[in-house]
Order: structure tokens, then sequence, then C-alpha cells
């Protein structure tokens, strides 16, 4: 791959719908300018502090026209991503709520039964919520609590940490989605362990600062996690896990159900690699975190900036918002 058509790459995932979508959580940012300081803003979900640890709060929305042509995926997506969110943070998740809008109580009980389903296989209950079935069409968000003992968060990363992605290649896309699937066909007991795995990795220090791979795909998450730590990175894009019948493009705007990208100190980044490799789960050294404010990537000996967060902020994140 020459030059220019590592360029073409990066101008096609730039423009991608993920990595648009979040930098539209900038309004949010500037909304929340001026409130308490309870916890700094850009982290997968709210780490208030309480007694000898962190309330972690996480919430999502759905897109619509992805719950109304996926109504029982959705509801379990709608779970699942939340619950990854409180790992991303060293957390371990325990309960569910939800706020639901639908057009008949039909479709209402399959988004619903998504949702238990998702659920049950991660032992997290549903506790509560809202719902309305005569809305005029269908509308989801979902919430979740949980615990960190210590925090694994987006701002601690630090130049000279390593780069890790951590990514379960055991699925399939569910197409046409660039949705990588490892989660509704997985056994229980292993979801739940390979969950448990990013809240060991916070209680036993080993990782510094963690994100889950989100719908920004892997270079729009690194760009949230560089903006809140006010670093570069440089990459190697061939060096990220990729499953075999992905194309690499296809793969970088992909939303895994498992996958996590960490910066590491670097004597740590071997026993990172091994609880990882325990579980099955692929967990490979990628980049490098670096003074400045660049993303740089390379791939087959040609080099390309990605974005510079100088010139063009990805979200508005800084190092030391408050809410």
């Amino acid at each position: 791959m020459n030059a220019t058509a590592l360029g073409d790459l990066c101008e096609r995932l730039r423009a991608a719908k993920g990595m648009q979508h979040k930098t539209d959580i900038s309004l949010a940012y500037r909304g929340l300018a001026g409130g308490a300081a309870v916890c700094r803003v850009g982290d997968d979900c709210a780490a208030i502090p309480d007694g000898d640890g962190y309330l972690l709060f996480a919430i999502e929305g759905l897109l619509d026209e992805f719950v109304r042509r996926e109504p029982w995926f959705a509801g379990y997506c709608s779970v699942m991503v939340n619950l990854s969110d409180v790992a991303a943070m060293g957390g371990r998740p325990t309960a569910v709520v939800d706020a639901l809008w639908t057009a008949s109580h039909e479709r209402g009980a399959e988004i619903f039964a998504g949702m238990r389903a998702a659920a049950d296989a991660y032992g997290v209950p549903i506790v509560g919520g809202h719902i309305n079935a005569r809305s005029d069409g269908d509308r989801l968000a979902v919430a979740v609590v949980g615990r960190a003992r210590r925090l694994l968060t987006s701002f601690d990363a630090r130049p000279g940490d390593a780069l890790l992605a951590a990514i379960d290649l055991r699925g399939a896309y569910y197409e046409p989605y660039p949705y990588w699937n490892c989660s509704t066909a997985a056994p229980s007991e292993r979801l739940r362990g390979d969950l448990a795995v990013l809240a060991e990795l916070a209680d036993d220090g080993l990782c510094r600062a963690a994100k889950d791979i989100s719908m920004g795909g892997v270079l729009g998450t690194l760009l949230m996690l560089m903006e809140c730590s006010e670093i570069a990175a440089n990459v190697r894009l061939d060096r990220i896990p990729i499953a075999t019948q992905a194309s690499l493009e296809r793969w970088l705007v992909s939303f895994p159900s498992f996958g996590y990208l960490l910066a590491v100190a670097p004597e740590f980044v071997d026993a990172v690699r091994q609880r990882f490799g325990r579980r099955g789960i692929a967990c490979a050294a990628f980049g490098t975190c670096l003074p400045g404010s660049a993303l740089t990537v390379e791939l087959a000996g040609e080099r390309e900036v990605f974005w510079d967060l100088a010139g063009s902020p990805f979200t508005g994140a800084a190092a030391d918002a408050l809410v």
C-alpha cells in the first residue's frame, strides 16, 4: 500500500458514520460546562466517589432505525453495551433500568425479550424503568449502575505507555451491520468471566487507562482516549487483532461486542496479554502513547497523520473537564 492508498483509507475512515456520531458528543460537553464538580467528563460512564470506591453510572440510547429493524437484537445490545462501559472503567455491573417507547405491546415484548436475554446471560438484573406502548415508533434507552474499587479511566494514559487492543474474535458479523457479534451465541459463564477481566486488571494495578471499542471503531475510540489524556499516539494498523473473515477497512469501523483499548505501562504488557489469552481473547500491542496531540497510523511501511486534536477537537473532552 502506498501513501496515497493509506491516505484514501484514512479519509474514508474519518467520514464513517460511527466516527461522525462521536463528534456529536461535543454538544453534551458544551451543555455541561459550569456544573457542580462531581466527576470528570469523557469516560465511558460517570464515576462518582462513594465510600471506598466509585459508583458507576452508564447510559446508552439506541438508533431508532436499528430498534425498528432489529427489535430483539437492539434490546440485547442495549444491555450489553452498557455492561461493557462499566467494565471499561474497571467496574462490576449491578443493575439495569430501561426507558422504552414502542407502537404496540407486541413490539415492546420483542424488544424487552432481547434485553432480558442479555441481562440473564451476563447475570445482571433489570430492576425497573419506564415503558410506553402507545408511541408513534420504537425508541429505547438503557442505563446500568455498577461499582469499582479502582478505576480505569480515559484520563490516565501517559507517554511511553503501550496501546493494547483486546478483542474477542470468536464471532461473526450481524449482517448487514458493522456489529461484530461474539455474545449472543456464547455461554453465559464465559461472558461473565470475560467481562470480569477488566475489573481484575484494575484491582491488580496492571492497566492505567481503558475504553471499550464503540461505534467510532478502533481509531475513533482511541481519539477519545487521547483527547481525555492529552496525549498523541502512533499505531500500526497491521498489529490490531482482526477476524479472518473481515477486511481491514471494515474491521476498523466495526463495533465488537467485546473489544477494549488499553494503555499499559511497558512492564505490565505481558501480564495483561496473558490475562486475556487465558480467556481465549486476542490481545496485542499495536501502538504507543506519545507527547503531543496527533494520531498517526502506519501500514505496509507508510505513515499518515489520521487526526491532530490540536487543530481539530474530536469530542471536545478535556482532562480538566468537570460536571
